[in-house]
């Protein structure tokens, strides 16, 4: 574990005193000195706010000896996550096709859907999953359909299928849209994803019901993403109509109707 010298580093590489990097993490003078000099080790939100502040991966904040990299090899390992996100880095979607060797729509069935996180990229478990075929979707993009648990986005109710399509550019990704986010920690949720990466390398997780709050998820925690495009239910969304209005309506037109009809005569 390299945090002392790395707190050191990297107030070294910004040209700040302890006192100035103490009032950035919104510390003490003296609780700072105490991590530098490792009298006391800082929390796990001191730590994840210095990784996000620097936009640098936690592990290596934790892990790697920042004082032997160069200012390019630092820079470019602050810079690491973006390259991630874009799809840059090589990102392998396991697939499975059929006879004629086109992409079948995998179907995560409810049953192992605690397992996802575990197999989604081995061939071997996505091998055994159920497919499907929706002949209006592209030939040319990636969709796997997955199932829905809870009440946290109406109209989709429980036991509702969604079908995503795979986003392999996450920074491209515009905000306030409905996608399955695959992370380490709660394995599929259906969200709004509201994209805040350029500034805090994170994500915020909406529902549709008002209910359940809103939630940031960071980049280093999500897996896949998969941009909604359409679902499949055994449920007529619930849908609350005015019989009186549509009552009326429907006289209105049978008025103007006869109206036209005495007018032909």
């Amino acid at each position: 574990m390299f945090i002392a010298q790395n707190l050191k580093n990297i107030r070294k590489r910004k040209g700040l005193s302890q006192e100035e990097m103490a009032q950035k993490l919104k510390l003490n003078r003296s609780t700072y000195s105490g991590y530098e000099n490792e009298v006391a080790q800082p929390n796990l939100e001191t730590l994840l706010y210095l990784a996000q502040e620097e936009k640098l991966p936690l592990e290596s904040l934790l892990t790697t000896d920042l004082s032997k990299l160069s200012n390019a090899d630092y820079e470019a390992l602050c810079g690491a996550w973006k390259q991630g996100a874009s799809g840059q880095n090589l990102r392998v979607l396991t697939a499975v096709v059929n006879e004629d060797n086109e992409d079948t729509i995998e179907l995560i069935p409810e049953k192992v859907r605690a397992g996802y996180t575990a197999g989604y990229a081995d061939p071997s478990y996505l091998q055994e999953l159920p497919t499907l075929r929706l002949p209006f979707l592209s030939k040319d993009r990636k969709y796997r359909a997955f199932p829905i648990a809870g009440d946290s986005m109406p109209p989709v109710v429980h036991g509702s299928y969604v079908v995503g399509e795979f986003v392999q550019d996450w920074l491209g990704l515009p905000s306030a849209v409905p996608c399955v986010i695959v992370t380490k920690d709660d394995g599929i949720v259906f969200k709004y994803l509201h994209n805040n990466l350029k500034n805090s390398q994170s994500f915020t997780l909406a529902s549709t019901n008002p209910l359940y709050e809103p939630y940031e998820v960071h980049v280093s925690e999500v897996l896949e993403i998969w941009r909604f495009v359409s679902y499949i239910s055994r449920e007529l969304p619930d849908v609350q109509l005015d019989h009186a209005s549509i009552g009326a309506g429907l006289r209105s037109i049978q008025e103007d109707l006869q109206k036209v009809l005495q007018l032909r005569k």
